[in-house]
């Protein structure tokens, strides 16, 4: 019996996003217009059919589930399972280093554990030698791993932990990309984060460090111009009304006809 999960490359625990990226990664190495001088073009035709076959089997959680109980009684009729199964998040949680915690946060959001990984995350952040989840992980199975975890965040109302994952993530993408058409949904989800939950959830000082780092992800004019908005509101709460009224002639250079600015106008001076 073929192991779908060998084919594959992937460990059993692996989840439907590792499952997709390897089948694409391996059919990518398969394709019949990548030299290859150690297959013939029909093996390379069968090893394409294994693979979309397993990619089939894996993909769909039933027919998943299915595998996984035919294949734990094939293991046993050989004799290959004498030592019990292995529990890898039983295994990662014994550990203490930072990568094999990283990795327990990856296996926790994608295996319907997600308080269990927030609070993982939380725990890192607040080590006193700092905890930057993109150090533990290829780049691509960080933007996974960050896109889920900030959209757990935001469920739980915690959006400058969200918004700092996110931040990184569009700026991967933008270096290289690999969400392409599922992109515009990651600006969408950063854009409200940053039009409507950081000013006046977050101290007017985190807030503005945030929202200036907000301009540098190209939302677009209009969005910048909220955004600038926004900085002028929290510079004039802090008091410094010179750089307040900067921000909002900037804000309404982009954008001559922002709506909600009336009386912030008239404040500041403008």
């Amino acid at each position: 019996m073929q192991n779908c999960y060998e084919i594959l490359g992937i460990p059993a625990t692996a989840s439907a996003a590792e499952v997709k990226r390897s089948y694409r990664r391996r059919a990518k190495e398969l394709h019949p217009d990548i030299p290859d001088t150690l297959r013939s073009s029909a093996e390379r035709a069968e090893r394409m059919r294994e693979l979309i076959k397993a990619y089939e089997t894996l993909s769909d959680p039933e027919r998943r589930a299915e595998f996984d109980a035919l294949y734990s009684v094939y293991r046993r009729s050989r004799g290959m399972d004498r030592h019990g199964g292995f529990d890898y998040r039983s295994w990662l949680m014994e550990r203490t280093d930072q990568e094999s915690r990283a990795k327990l946060i990856f296996f926790d959001l994608f295996h319907e554990l997600e308080d269990e990984a927030v609070q993982e995350y939380r725990t890192r952040r607040g080590d006193s030698g700092g905890f930057v989840l993109s150090a533990h992980f290829a780049r691509e199975d960080f933007m996974d791993c960050a896109f889920v975890l900030a959209e757990e965040l935001v469920i739980r109302e915690e959006y400058y932990e969200a918004f700092l994952l996110l931040e990184e993530v569009i700026a991967f993408e933008r270096e290289r990309a690999y969400f392409r058409h599922f992109f515009p949904e990651v600006l969408s989800f950063a854009r409200g984060i940053v039009r409507n939950h950081l000013a006046g959830t977050l101290s007017d000082e985190l807030a503005l460090d945030c929202l200036e780092s907000a301009l540098e992800l190209g939302f677009g004019k209009k969005d910048d111009a909220v955004i600038l908005k926004l900085m002028a509101q929290c510079y004039e709460r802090i008091g410094d009304i010179p750089t307040a009224r900067v921000c909002l002639e900037e804000a309404l250079r982009r954008e001559p006809f922002l709506t909600g600015t009336r009386d912030l106008r008239r404040r500041l001076g403008c």
